[in-house]
């Protein structure tokens, strides 16, 4: 990927803007998690009709997020991201204003299809523009807003729907989404331009085994991870008897070992290199996630456990991201939208398996069965590289 500036790093405050903006996009993304109670009782719809909110969001990003980043693969980098702010922030605004829930759907989809462009079209800037040597940090900075969404803006923006009612949190979602905006504008630099990408370049990436095997270990990682994560709740209400404040000191917890893993990850990625990082990861989600089937244990324990859990699990960040980058060089904007679309498959498809686990088992069983998840993502990675190493090598 090459850059018609002639700029060797980015801009100053760059990075921090862009993560900023994914700050914003993570916010507006899962707020709707913190107010399923409220959108039913207004919308007077079931809880997981309600719910339905994220699947459409979800859904919405991983198809339309490939063929937008395709589709505006010769414009300007700036206007891209700036106009997909602009469309975040509109659909915030029609789902403050939805009165029933198919608008709140289709508003959720609009704000996804402005995420889908935002976040790979941002991450190529900055691994572009990044020097060889920090690409690992530097991709590690630019996720650190997604990641402190989950731990502050998620929770303030629930605190926010049950305080204000939910039309609020959208309300503020928005407003923060159109002064994101402006300052792209301001603060992007004007004609910064990539290698363009087209849907032809979208078509040969989804056609490449290798490419593909490596996006999709970013569904495999995260797969293993939601079986467990998505009940999480009900477990530590069931195992530890657990209420609202002990719950929301474990998820403050888990928020926490998401911003310090998204740190660790990119200097992991630095010293170890890509692989190296991302099998040790596997190796520490095949061993932490199991202990979660032993509970209860005592409350300090399990604190540790919760943030040395997920700071494995969000170090995965950066090591992936790059060894995309380093697959497929000159299909960076491509390569990151899918791995952006395969965050949501996995999501989708762990959340799916947990709950496929208590239909047979019991909520003590996701720990167990996300490790052997995890398990399958290694293999996953292993067999990946292996394939990579191969077609390196000609045969």
């Amino acid at each position: 990927m090459t850059s018609q500036t002639d700029t060797s790093r980015p801009p100053v405050g760059l990075i921090a803007l862009l993560s900023g903006c994914n700050f914003v996009i993570g916010m507006g993304a899962f707020v709707v998690i913190g107010m399923v109670p409220l959108l039913a009782a207004d919308l007077a719809i079931s809880t997981a009709a309600a719910g339905g909110a994220m699947t459409a969001y979800a859904l919405a990003y991983a198809v339309l997020s490939p063929l937008l980043v395709s589709l505006t693969g010769r414009i300007g980098r700036r206007r891209v991201i700036a106009a997909g702010m602009a469309v975040f922030a509109l659909g915030a605004l029609m789902s403050a204003v939805a009165p029933n829930a198919t608008v709140l759907y289709i508003a959720r989809a609009l704000a996804a299809a402005g995420a889908g462009v935002v976040t790979p079209v941002g991450a190529a800037v900055v691994a572009a523009l990044a020097p060889k040597a920090t690409q690992g940090k530097a991709i590690a900075a630019f996720y650190f807003g997604l990641t402190l969404s989950q731990a502050l803006g998620v929770p303030i923006g629930g605190w926010i729907a049950f305080t204000f009612g939910w039309c609020a949190a959208f309300w503020i979602v928005m407003a923060l989404a159109m002064l994101s905006t402006v300052l792209i504008w301001v603060r992007v630099p004007a004609g910064l331009r990539f290698t363009p990408v087209n849907l032809a370049d979208l078509g040969r990436a989804l056609k490449d085994g290798v490419i593909m095997g490596a996006v999709l270990f970013t569904a495999s990682f995260l797969c293993a991870i939601y079986v467990l994560f998505t009940y999480l709740a009900p477990l530590l209400e069931q195992t530890m008897g657990y209420g609202r404040d002990g719950i929301t000191l474990v998820l403050l917890l888990f928020g926490a070992g998401a911003v310090a893993g998204n740190l660790i990850g990119g200097a992991l990625t630095d010293r170890l290199g890509s692989v190296k990082s991302l099998v040790l990861l596997c190796l520490g989600q095949i061993v932490l996630m199991p202990l979660f089937s032993g509970l209860p244990i005592a409350p300090g324990l399990l604190l540790v456990l919760v943030f040395v859990w997920s700071a494995f699990g969000w170090s995965f960040v950066a090591p992936q991201q790059v060894r995309l980058l380093q697959l497929a060089p000159n299909l960076a904007g491509v390569v990151l939208a899918l791995n952006a679309a395969a965050i949501y498959v996995g999501t989708a498809s762990g959340s799916a398996l947990g709950g496929l686990v208590q239909a047979v088992g019991d909520l003590t069983w996701l720990g167990a069965a996300a490790g052997i998840t995890a398990l399958g993502a290694l293999g996953h990675i292993l067999w990946s590289h292996r394939a990579a190493n191969l077609r390196a090598a000609g045969l």
